[in-house]
C-alpha cells in the first residue's frame, strides 16, 4: 500500500508538472525536477517503474543528474551508484595542527585536538579528534576492548574550549587555562578505535575581569551524541 501510494504521488506530481509547463516559465522545471529521472518502486512481487525526461532550452540543463539512495520497506530509488570512497568529503580545515599548537600549550601525548573545522570568534569552535588504535591509552583501556576513556573525552573537549578562550576576542593573552569545574556530564556511547570524535564547545558566559568562563560542550560520533556537559574554565599564568 505504501509503495502504491508513493507511486501515485510521484506520477501525479510528474503529470502536474507536465500539464503546467505551457502556462508557466521553464525555470520551474529547473528547480523541481532533474533533467532525467529514473524511479523504480518495488513492493513485494510487483515492480513499478517510470522514466521522465525534461528538456531544457539551456544546454547546461541537458546533462544528467544522478542520485543514489536506498530506503526501507522495499522501496528503492537508484540511478547511478557512486563508489563509497567518493561519497564522504573530508572535513574542512579552519585550523590545522600547526595552528592549534600555536594556541594550545599541550603537547604529545596529551594534545587531543587534530583539526578545527569551524570557528566563530569569541563564541564557539568545532574540532575533531581522530581516535586510532595507536593512541597510547588503548593498551591499558582496555587490552581486550579498546575504549577511549571518558575523562580523556572531557579533556579533549576542554582543549577545544581552550581554542575559543585563548583568542584575542576573549582576552586570551594568558598562556594557560584550567578546569574550574564540570557539571551535568553524561557519557552516552563508547568511543572506540577508528571513530572520529567531533566536538563542539560554545561559550555561554564570560567574566572577563576574573578570567572565568562557562562553556557548553557536546561530542559526536557519526552524528550521535556520545558525551556532553557544562564546563567552568579559568585562564591565567602558570606561575
Amino acid at each position: 500500500m505504501e509503495a502504491t501510494a508513493l507511486t501515485n504521488h510521484i506520477f501525479s506530481t510528474f503529470s502536474s508538472h507536465s500539464s503546467s509547463s505551457q502556462a508557466s516559465s521553464t525555470h520551474h522545471y529547473h528547480s523541481l525536477l532533474p533533467t532525467t529521472t529514473t524511479i523504480s518502486l518495488k513492493n513485494h512481487k510487483r515492480i513499478f517503474s517510470s522514466k521522465v525526461s525534461v528538456s531544457s532550452p539551456r544546454s547546461h540543463f541537458n546533462r544528467r543528474n544522478f542520485i543514489t539512495c536506498s530506503s526501507v520497506n522495499g522501496i528503492e530509488e537508484t540511478v547511478k551508484d557512486v563508489p563509497i570512497e567518493k561519497q564522504f568529503p573530508a572535513y574542512p580545515t579552519v585550523m590545522d595542527i600547526n595552528k592549534i599548537r600555536e594556541i594550545l600549550p599541550h603537547r604529545f601525548p596529551f594534545l587531543l585536538v587534530d583539526r578545527v573545522i569551524e570557528y566563530n570568534a569569541g563564541v564557539s569552535a568545532v574540532a575533531i579528534k581522530n581516535v586510532t588504535i595507536n593512541d597510547n591509552f588503548f593498551p591499558g583501556h582496555f587490552p581486550e576492548r579498546p575504549i577511549m576513556p571518558g575523562v580523556l573525552m572531557i579533556e579533549a573537549m576542554a582543549q577545544v574550549g581552550g581554542v575559543v578562550m585563548l583568542q584575542p576576542e576573549v582576552g586570551g593573552s594568558q598562556q594557560n587555562f584550567f578546569f574550574a569545574g564540570i557539571d551535568k556530564v553524561r557519557f552516552r556511547k563508547p568511543v572506540i578505535a577508528g571513530d572520529t570524535l567531533v566536538m563542539r564547545m560554545t561559550l555561554i558566559k564570560l567574566q572577563k575581569r576574573f578570567g572565568i568562563a562557562k562553556m557548553e560542550g557536546k561530542a559526536y560520533v557519526g552524528g550521535e551524541v556520545v558525551c556532553e556537559g557544562e564546563f567552568l574554565m579559568a585562564t591565567g599564568s602558570s606561575e
